[in-house]
């Protein structure tokens, strides 16, 4: 029991970072594709 709850405790930050870069990159790639049209509709 005592391995187990330290393995727990050093998986969590990784799921958080996880997420974090998916919330980055989802961003990052929304507002990438919102310069693109406004570059093509003034264009």
């Amino acid at each position: 029991m005592k391995k187990q709850t330290p393995y727990m405790k050093r998986k969590q930050p990784e799921e958080v970072n996880k997420k974090g870069l998916i919330w980055a990159g989802s961003i990052f790639g929304a507002v990438a594709v919102l310069m693109i049209v406004l570059l093509i509709v003034n264009g």
